[in-house]
């Protein structure tokens, strides 16, 4: 990312692909050994949890993509404002349901915690972006 990007954008971002690397190093590691012991319902939703995660990553990471392509020229911003290219996901990213599950293991519970917030962050982002257009 080029060293003229916005602060708040490369903190952003920087979290954002942190927490990316993390989700997939629980996913590829941990989850495996805490599935272990845990009851039928418990493993599917630690399942479903986990992909959740990875969809609200997957949505943040592509949005801040578009937005850094457009700071740096490569994208026009009616480009990044087409629907394709904006937040998507709001009916499973915004599902929080499970947060308040204690069966779910804390490194998981953790993830579903901090990847919600950071859509809403972004959610509030797209719609500001949307709006200075408007």
């Amino acid at each position: 990312m080029t060293a003229m990007a916005p602060i708040y954008f490369r903190r952003t971002y920087d979290e954002a692909l942190a927490l990316t690397v993390e989700a997939r190093d629980y996913v590829a590691w941990r989850e495996g050994r805490e599935r272990q012991g845990q009851g039928m319902i418990t493993r599917l939703t630690m399942s479903c949890e986990a992909m959740r995660v990875t969809s609200r990553l997957t949505q943040i990471m592509a949005w801040l993509l578009f937005q850094r392509a457009v700071f740096e020229g490569e994208m026009s911003r009616d480009e990044a404002l087409d629907e394709a290219n904006r937040l998507g996901g709001h009916e499973v990213c915004l599902d929080d349901h499970a947060l308040a599950d204690d069966s779910l293991p804390t490194g998981l519970r953790s993830l579903m915690l901090r990847s919600h917030r950071l859509y809403l962050r972004i959610l509030r982002l797209d719609r500001q972006v949307q709006q200075a257009t408007d």
